[in-house]
């Protein structure tokens, strides 16, 4: 046992392996002086409690090949009595077919007493004092509030993992949690992680060669700074994978800002000889048969839901189907902090008929009016239904890149010879990445050639590139490159290079441009597959409706 919050894992893991219904959490001080778990689940009689306590015993498994087809959330039989060794323990349990329940005090590992006792169907584990014999683990705990966090990340992921289990969680005698049952995982999303998420949940369900994932993922409006907004299971277990994490990414890839990760609860299924959950103590920590597989399906149903759901008219995302949580209920951010919030009802959506549909539905960008600039930078266009702001860079880079890419894919992309080639130095490191990237670079209209040691010569660029010095698009292009790794495959190094050549090519930010130049390149946003973002991710337009201006100016109610 790690910490407090390493506890409640194992007690509510057998809780949920013992077919409960109804699992309550309640600690104290972090979890220093107290932690409680109790559940309905079958409970167990005076032979298995006992047994329970001893070293490597288990009812999970019944012969060796269940330990390479894990089922139960786990199967280490020294959890209890690793926990036991460390603190003041009690169990009451009771079985079905007991008449009595039975209570075990065990301290430091020995058991003080064994009696039976009135008690219902199930278990209650009280843990009081923990590491008060360890010392020196003692004080490597974190404060209260910290212990307090790890302890509220392990609920929420628990939570998540099982909708129809009905969650209670106190600290300190405060709620913080109360879960009902529900069968709908969109409802235990939104009511466990945040209430405004509501409306921006999309369903990923994606199944290929016996591996499936279903889950929910949010906007890409809608992201955090760090990957723990990203709750990731295999076989209904919690891991923390990077071969996950960049699968998540990659099915985001082109509509979401780099440096920013993308919200999602995802579950994935296989069978259970095709993965491996012994390689971490604490199963958190995965090893696939086919990782190749299992990121493609991940990535794949992502970036399938994202494309029947996108809106390609403008950089806002569609409104995604709403969700009901329970009401009220209590919610905790994974610091414990608490939320507690009574939703207005959601009325389900209705089909607009086309001839209703609002602008933003329309892909007819021309028809919007441009009324100005502001700061050289962003096109103000009124349209029937208020102000948009178009980011001239970004729009102007999607054509770009689009025009390149339908380009590439004919083999036709136009180049045009540098009439003095232009050299380049770079370190060794970076000459090794070149060289694998002459290939790519060649079919995407660069052609560049090795000039003795770490020198090369362009001696051909793009025409969208002609008079632009080709130098900064080579270095961005081999940080890419290190950045994504070149073995990738020819697709991913391509699009990575045609993103860049795209940026470097767009008009700038902050450069004037005409009335007419501004109209065109409305009128060639229509003929876009996506226009809704730029290929690193950016919105091309925001808008501003005109009953939200109005309210604004407060000339509506």
């Amino acid at each position: 046992m790690e910490r407090p919050a390493s506890v409640v894992k194992e007690l509510v893991e057998n809780a949920i392996d013992a077919g409960s219904t109804q699992v309550t959490v309640e600690i104290q001080k972090g979890g220093r002086t107290s932690i409680r778990v109790s559940d309905n689940g079958t409970g167990m009689d005076r032979d298995d409690a006992l047994l329970s306590l001893e070293r490597y015993a288990t009812s999970k498994i019944s012969d060796e090949r269940d330990l390479f087809a894990i089922a139960s959330m786990g199967f280490r039989g020294e959890a209890l009595p690793s926990i036991a060794a460390v603190s003041d323990m009690e169990i009451v349990t009771k079985a079905d077919a007991a008449e009595a329940g039975v209570k075990i005090h065990v301290r430091g590992g020995q058991i003080k007493d064994v009696s039976e006792v009135g008690a219902p169907r199930g278990t209650v584990v009280t843990v009081n004092r923990l590491f008060f014999n360890t010392p020196a683990r003692r004080k490597y705990l974190k404060t209260d509030k910290t212990e307090m966090g790890h302890v509220s990340d392990t609920v929420t992921r628990l939570a998540l993992a099982w909708p129809a289990i009905h969650f209670r969680f106190h600290h300190d005698g405060r709620p913080l949690g109360n879960w009902a049952p529900t069968s709908r995982l969109e409802d235990r999303i939104v009511a466990v992680l945040d209430p405004g998420l509501e409306n921006d949940l999309f369903e990923v369900s994606r199944e290929k060669g016996g591996v499936a994932v279903h889950g929910f993922a949010a906007s890409p409006d809608v992201s955090r700074a760090t990957s723990r907004g990203q709750y990731l299971y295999v076989n209904r277990r919690f891991v923390r994978d990077q071969l996950l994490h960049h699968a998540v990414a990659e099915g985001y890839h082109g509509r979401i800002m780099k440096g920013t990760f993308p919200v999602a609860v995802l579950f994935l299924t296989l069978p259970l000889d095709q993965v491996d959950v012994n390689v971490h103590p604490t199963k958190s920590s995965v090893r696939f048969v086919s990782p190749g597989l299992v990121h493609d399906v991940i990535s794949e149903g992502i970036k399938a839901a994202l494309d029947a759901l996108s809106r390609p008219s403008w950089g806002m995302p569609r409104p995604f189907k709403p969700v009901r949580p329970p009401q009220p209920y209590t919610s905790i951010s994974p610091s414990g902090q608490v939320r507690e919030s009574t939703p207005t009802p959601v009325s389900e959506p209705r089909a607009v008929p086309p001839s209703t549909l609002p602008l933003w539905e329309k892909k007819d960008f021309s028809s919007w009016r441009v009324i100005g600039q502001l700061r050289n930078t962003y096109i103000l266009c009124e349209t029937d239904e208020g102000l948009v702001l178009v980011d001239q860079h970004a729009a102007h880079e999607r054509v770009v890149f689009e025009s390149l890419k339908k380009a590439y894919a004919r083999n036709s992309v136009a180049t045009q010879g540098l009439l003095i080639p232009e050299k380049l130095d770079v370190s060794h490191r970076e000459a090794g990445i070149v060289e694998e990237l002459t290939h790519t670079l060649r079919a995407v209209g660069v052609e560049i050639e090795p000039f003795g040691g770490t020198t090369f010569v362009v001696r051909s660029v793009p025409e969208i590139l002609a008079g632009k010095s080709i130098a900064p698009l080579i270095m961005e292009l081999i940080d890419k490159a290190a950045e994504i790794g070149v073995g990738k495959g020819l697709d991913h190094a391509v699009e990575a290079c045609l993103a860049v050549m795209a940026c470097h090519g767009a008009v700038r930010a902050h450069q004037k441009m005409s009335e007419q130049e501004m109209a065109a390149l409305l009128k060639q946003l229509d003929t876009l597959e996506d226009p809704s973002h730029c290929p690193h991710g950016r919105p091309t337009t925001i808008r501003y409706r005109t009953e939200e201006i109005e309210k604004a100016f407060k000339r509506v109610v």
